[in-house]
């Protein structure tokens, strides 16, 4: 702003001295308007005193390098003349810039008084910005002032609202509304209100203990009301606990529905266990007494009445697979009674560890009893266990839930609560595995035991697992012994004293065949080893009999039969269950294979024998290289080649009917009849080729021989067809 006032200023006196050179001038013209004009010619003034000869030269050469000079040089014009010319029109150009200025003179004294008023105005706004800058300046200094006292103010409130929060949740924490105490002392337990109002109260109880450990003084204000209040909570917490517990006790209830009431308040014990112990402990031992006795009565009443129900006849300690059934009172030898019991074949009894019966309804005996059903013992034993595993589930999770326990401690209050039960249990059972002889039940129960067991691990409860352990350990040893004593009475079984023998399957091995198949059905699904060994014993111990009880046989034939007979029935039975790569089947299939080959040659002995043994004579001396000692064979080979021409068919007829009257099982009968023919076509292929050896190639009786292609069509026709 002052540059531009200078500059105003400055231009003001240039005007000022422009106005008074003007007035000069008009006075001068005035005046001497007929006296010559008087020129400053300056450094061109030739007459000045001051003029230097010295530099006249420098301005003469600046002079004609100017394009005017030169054109005048160039064009001939005199010097003297041209400057008074150039002179003349200067002054004259002078004259004329100085009317023009004097006729312009209003216009610039105009412009002067214009310019005289801006600049007074300038000068007001110049005291004006000036009085604005202070008044800025004072502004800035107030709001610097302001703004710290703002950033005071901020701290303040800053501090106040922290004391005010912590001084909120102090008091909050601290004062006992009047909602409160009225809903603690008049409102049901069971409703709602009285639920929440509990959990106010526990964090306020907790609350004031934390503070009084702060040494904070307002706490003595509200301790004894508090007092007052937990007291009052507790007595009716534990009022109503201890009368649901009470209704467990009545007969035909359901517990399962206080349990689940009592979930709906597990808030209540986790209050008393804070607050009151030896009224949770009150609680608690009320409850474990109570259901311990439920329990018990309920599994103990279940477990004899479910007994009421079980087959009448069971098996005993001479129902052996060795013994004969002369021996007995008709065990085996009685009509079979309707839903009997077996001890040596499982028929339906295996559905009993199908998923569908494994864990399906339990049994109700007083129905069984009204329908006049009964049941194996394997089925009495999963409906208990299953039973025991439903309720020792459902129990484990409600003590964990409501008792606010896990692991070991759960496992305390579970056994307190079902120990009995479980020591009843394994006292129940070990009466009656001791005395029982059934070992496809009791193998059946160890296959419950395991699914049971599994069950459970997929529950994650794992409150009855040391139970399961027992009962293997108890079930185990039985089985392995009524194994055993059936293994010893196979041993000790005498072929003579069996009575009147056949070739038919004996019944000995049909028990073994059932047996076998029925524990290797069921242990495929859980292989145990010591079964498997028991089994090969057993096994080894029944082809020891068939092969016993074949030597009583006077032929060889009836003794091929035999075993024929019983290999093929035992292998029949085990393909039912067993899966054909069982060792059983293996060992049997191969067993048959034999003795059916063998069988093979004594059928074809009678009819074809004498073709047999000549062929088996010649090819052992062509591979000798005796060929010589065939030429004096011509009778007998002539002998054979007609014998077998007019009897083959006849013999062949006749192997079919014995074999079918020997085999009872016709599918076998079939078998054996194919290989036989097989065998005897291959027999007569190798005679064909005995006869076309040098020694025997020439005689006559060559073309008697039966065309292999018609006697294989012929042969056909013979097979039987079922």
């Amino acid at each position: 702003m002052a540059t531009v006032v200078g500059r105003e200023q400055e231009r003001r006196r240039q005007q000022q001295q422009l106005d008074m050179e003007e007035e000069e001038v008009a006075a001068g013209g005035a005046g001497h308007g007929e006296e010559t004009l008087q020129l400053n010619l300056g450094d061109l003034d030739l007459t000045s005193e001051e003029f230097i000869l010295d530099e006249v030269d420098i301005h003469i050469q600046a002079n004609l390098e100017d394009a005017l000079v030169q054109e005048a040089l160039k064009t001939g014009v005199d010097l003297r003349h041209y400057s008074k010319q150039v002179e003349l029109e200067l002054q004259q150009i002078e004259n004329a810039s100085i009317k023009d200025y004097i006729k312009e003179s209003k216009n610039i004294a105009s412009l002067h008084t214009q310019i005289t008023a801006c600049d007074a105005v300038l000068e007001r706004m110049e005291a004006m910005l000036s009085s604005f800058q202070s008044d800025l300046s004072s502004i800035s200094c107030e709001i610097q002032t302001l703004q710290e006292q703002s950033v005071a103010m901020n701290i303040r409130l800053r501090n106040r609202q922290a004391v005010r929060g912590r001084l909120s949740q102090l008091v909050d924490e601290l004062v006992v509304p009047n909602v409160m105490i009225s809903t603690i002392l008049e409102t049901p337990v069971t409703e709602q209100g009285f639920l929440e109002q509990l959990h106010e109260l526990n964090n306020k109880i907790n609350a004031v203990k934390e503070q009084a450990f702060r040494e904070t003084m307002a706490c003595a204000d509200v301790a004894d009301i508090l007092e007052k209040l937990k007291a009052k909570a507790v007595a009716k917490i534990r009022e109503f606990i201890l009368q649901k517990i009470y209704s467990f006790r009545k007969p035909m209830t359901n517990y399962q529905i206080p349990q689940n009431a009592l979930l709906k308040y597990r808030f209540f014990y986790q209050f008393l266990l804070g607050h009151e112990r030896s009224v949770a402990k009150e609680v608690r031992d009320e409850y474990l007494e109570t259901m311990s006795k439920i329990y018990l009565s309920y599994f103990k009443s279940y477990t004899t009445r479910l007994m009421k129900v079980q087959y009448e006849e069971v098996a005993e300690k001479d129902d052996l697979m060795g013994v004969e059934d002369t021996a007995k009172k008709g065990f085996f030898s009685k009509p079979s009674l309707r839903n009997r019991n077996t001890i040596f074949t499982l028929g339906n009894r295996g559905s009993v560890i199908g998923g569908a019966e494994l864990e399906g309804p339990i049994l109700v005996p007083h129905t069984a009893q009204k329908s006049d059903v009964r049941y194996p013992f394997e089925s009495l034993f999963r409906s208990q266990h299953y039973a025991l595993l439903d309720n020792s589930c459902r129990e484990y999770l409600f003590l964990c839930d409501f008792f606010l326990v896990t692991g070991g401690p759960a496992l305390d209050l579970f056994n307190a609560v079902m120990g009995r039960t479980l020591a009843m249990f394994l006292k129940h059972m070990d009466a009656y595995v001791s005395d029982c002889y059934d070992s496809i039940a009791v193998f059946l129960c160890i296959h419950i035991v395991l699914r049971f067991k599994a069950i459970m691990a997929k529950r994650n409860v794992p409150a009855i697992d040391k139970y399961w352990d027992s009962l293997l350990e108890m079930l185990w040893p039985r089985f392995e012994h009524v194994l055993e004593l059936n293994i010893q009475s196979i041993q000790n079984t005498d072929p003579q004293k069996l009575g009147f023998l056949d070739t038919r399957p004996h019944y000995i091995t049909r028990r073994y065949a059932e047996f076998s198949s029925a524990i290797v059905s069921i242990n495929q699904t859980f292989p145990h080893g010591r079964t498997l060994t028991l089994l090969g014993q057993l096994q080894a111990e029944v082809e020891n009999f068939v092969l016993r009880v074949a030597a009583e046989f006077s032929s060889r034939k009836e003794q091929l039969v035999f075993l024929i007979n019983n290999y093929d029935m035992m292998l029949g039975v085990l393909m039912e269950r067993a899966v054909e790569e069982s060792k059983e089947v293996e060992g049997f299939q191969q067993l048959l294979n034999a003795r059916t080959q063998e069988f093979i040659e004594e059928l074809l002995a009678p009819g074809f024998g004498g073709m047999i043994a000549f062929v088996k004579e010649a090819e052992a001396l062509a591979e000798r290289g005796q060929l010589e000692r065939l030429r004096g064979e011509e009778a007998r080979v002539t002998q054979l080649v007609r014998g077998f021409a007019g009897t083959w068919k006849a013999a062949v007829e006749a192997l079919s009917q014995d074999v079918m009257r020997s085999f009872t099982n016709f599918k076998n009968g079939t078998t054996i009849i194919q290989g036989a023919l097989t065998q005897l076509i291959q027999y007569y292929h190798r005679f064909h080729k005995v006869m076309a050896l040098a020694p025997l190639k020439a005689l006559p009786v060559r073309s008697e021989l039966i065309n292999i292609h018609h006697l294989m069509v012929e042969v056909k026709k013979h097979k039987p067809n079922f």
